[in-house]
């Protein structure tokens, strides 16, 4: 069992930047990607970045240049830092593990950013 607790979120304004954490913990060897989605209203739930185990990044076209996925090994946490943030960019935004062909989640934390 992999659990994931996501933090960061609120309110910003455009322009303005973020950083999201997600502290990972319980059977986290072998996890071999992590990530971040999001779901804005109405919406389907998004890939927005990811991380292998081996350092390789992906980014959805809409925040490339914006956002940087990161992670910190000695404290179990993955970040996903925020810049340059858009109305469009307001969602609840979900951590997630991948290991063994199962795709973990976190609660999701929510992002609100105003014009």
């Amino acid at each position: 069992q992999v659990k994931l607790v996501e933090s960061g979120g609120g309110l910003v304004q455009a322009g303005g930047s973020l950083r999201l954490s997600c502290a990972t913990s319980g059977s986290i060897f072998g996890i071999n990607v992590m990530g971040w989605n999001r779901q804005a209203p109405g919406k389907q739930r998004e890939l927005v970045a990811g991380l292998t185990s081996g350092g390789d990044t992906n980014y959805a076209d809409s925040v490339k240049g914006r956002f940087t996925i990161s992670r910190d090994n000695a404290k179990n946490t993955v970040y996903l830092q925020m810049n340059s943030l858009k109305p469009d960019d307001t969602a609840v935004y979900y951590c997630n593990a991948h290991k063994a062909g199962y795709v973990y989640w976190g609660q999701g934390t929510q992002v609100t950013v105003s014009s």
